[in-house]
């Protein structure tokens, strides 16, 4: 794959992740779906988009992708929901792309990447920034929120590194999406008592996982095979900034004093660890 190629496919891939982020901070804050009913029709609508792509190439998606990351995608997918009924869209998005790229440097080290001195002090600014985003203040979200937040970034990482070497990423994708499927029915079966349906709500959670996800992930799939796993996971970094743009001009969310701190760090962090990796 040329590098403008590559370019292109990461900031397309990391505009969907700033769209899946608003999409379920709308759909939550603006519209009375619940956050299981979300997850659910998030994850059938992609897995239904992804089947259809991959009827029209005569390919059998179930062949490809596996339960470990379709159990990932999941976990992140419903943490994800449950955290956004209280945090900000830019904040919720520095949580989670903070906690993947904790998770994918850390499986980085494991596989035996190394950091630069100044990748590493790229990379203690965004844990500061990330630290400062998630300590107790008045604009700080509760605990659990955080905590879900943190825990869908985990599961996002995971997911991330479990896609690399993938053959054919718009299969594996398609695969993992259907796997995660039955989990989801089971979620909404559970979730009964609380449903919450919302026309404009499932228009988003339609978009999202139809379109950001589902299209977004294939992408994503096939960026990863280009990259290092300690590059990848500061690129996700970029998504929170376009994230908290469109949260301040779609949903009047304000700008706080902790979100720019943070926002300086992770952000110049992620400049470090780019700007000074091993060639």
């Amino acid at each position: 794959m040329t590098r403008l190629r590559l370019t292109a496919y990461t900031v397309l891939t990391m505009i969907a992740f700033a769209g899946n982020s608003l999409f379920c901070r709308m759909a939550l804050k603006e519209t009375a779906i619940d956050a299981a009913t979300f997850t659910s029709v998030r994850l059938l609508s992609g897995a239904a988009m992804l089947w259809l792509l991959m009827s029209l190439q005569r390919q059998m998606p179930l062949e490809h992708g596996n339960w470990r990351s379709a159990t990932a995608l999941f976990i992140y997918a419903i943490a994800l929901s449950f955290a956004y009924r209280s945090i900000d869209t830019g904040a919720g998005a520095l949580m989670l792309f903070g906690a993947v790229q904790v998770t994918m440097l850390i499986a980085g080290f494991l596989a035996g990447e190394r950091m630069t001195p100044m990748q590493s002090a790229g990379f203690v600014a965004a844990m500061v920034g990330l630290v400062i985003l998630v300590s107790p203040s008045v604009e700080a979200p509760s605990v659990l929120d955080s905590i879900l937040m943190l825990a869908s970034g985990v599961a996002w990482g995971v997911y991330s590194m479990l896609g690399r070497g993938q053959a054919n990423p718009a299969a594996a994708t398609a695969g993992n999406f259907l796997r995660a499927a039955p989990m989801t029915v089971a979620l909404s079966l559970l979730a009964l008592p609380w449903l919450q349906l919302d026309i404009q709500g499932v228009l988003y959670a339609v978009l999202s996982g139809a379109v950001t996800s589902a299209l977004g992930y294939v992408l994503w799939y096939r960026v990863l095979q280009h990259m290092r796993a300690m590059t990848a996971s500061t690129v996700q970094l970029s998504a929170p900034v376009l994230a908290a743009i469109a949260g301040i001009l779609l949903l009047g969310e304000t700008i706080t004093h902790d979100l720019v701190i943070a926002s300086v760090l992770i952000l110049g962090g992620i400049l470090l660890v780019l700007r000074f990796g091993k060639r």
